[in-house]
């Protein structure tokens, strides 16, 4: 009996002060669990400041982006008030455009309106050219003693030609130099056209007897010259009439070389 006391009694019961001084226990050692979380709270604690990281960046994009879109919106109201602007002054310029261009048909209208007048005011004047040319000669009988000589006109016919007013052109030239024409305005408009129809005798001479006209009128007709003879020549009746030309009786245009009749 009293062995079997003996022998139970290595197996003793643990009291409380035993059990706080187990190894796994103690203070200094820190249970895995508690590692855990340690570590997810270091994580956590890492991207949060990391979060606030970019979140500092948002912020910064944002306010450059809200100043990037006033600047935008500034630059839009400026191209819109420049479009505003761009639109009047092409209205603006359009208009003086019309203006310009109605000013340039009216300046046309006009300046033919005079060169037509300066035409009609010479319409009884004829250009006597290449009758020599003598110091303190009387015009008026040196163009009737022309008219008789060499248009061959009967003296009585001759004697009751009228003259207004019959003058050298130009100033006086070398004595050298080619006699200067002689302008003729006749009295009455039949005449002048008799007299200027004798013209024909003076063909293979160093004469001429010529209507008058304005500068530019005789520009226009030089230009019309060579055209009414290539015409002639196809075999066609080709007529200049002042400073148009008229083919088998039809008036001839040409863009480019007759502008004055557009």
């Amino acid at each position: 009996m009293k062995k079997a006391q003996c022998a139970a009694s290595p197996a003793k019961s643990e009291t409380p002060s035993s059990k706080r001084l187990r190894p796994a226990d103690s203070p200094g050692t820190t249970s895995p669990a508690g590692k855990d979380i340690a570590d997810i709270l270091e994580s956590i604690d890492k991207r949060l400041s990391s979060f606030d990281a970019r979140l500092s960046l948002v912020e910064i994009l944002h306010r450059e982006f809200k100043c990037l879109r006033e600047s935008l919106e500034f630059s839009q109201q400026q191209v819109e008030t420049l479009a505003a602007e761009n639109a009047t002054l092409r209205e603006s310029v359009k208009c003086l455009t019309e203006n310009v261009t109605q000013l340039n048909r009216e300046n046309k209208k006009i300046k033919e309106t005079v060169i037509d007048l300066q035409a009609r005011s010479m319409r009884d004047n004829l250009v006597f050219s290449g009758i020599p040319e003598a110091a303190g000669e009387d015009a008026e009988a040196t163009v009737k003693s022309f008219i008789k000589t060499h248009l061959k006109l009967p003296e009585d016919t001759v004697k009751n030609i009228v003259f207004d007013r019959v003058h050298r052109l130009g100033p006086i030239r070398a004595a050298a130099g080619r006699p200067r024409p002689i302008v003729a305005k006749f009295g009455h408009f039949k005449q002048k056209e008799h007299v200027k129809s004798r013209g024909r005798e003076l063909k293979g001479t160093d004469f001429s007897v010529n209507d008058q006209f304005p500068k530019e009128i005789l520009e226009r007709r030089r230009v019309l010259f060579p055209i009414r003879r290539g015409f002639i020549q196809k075999g066609s009746r080709a007529v200049i009439a002042v400073d148009r030309l008229y083919v088998d009786g039809q008036l001839h245009r040409y863009p480019d070389i007759t502008p004055w009749l557009y």
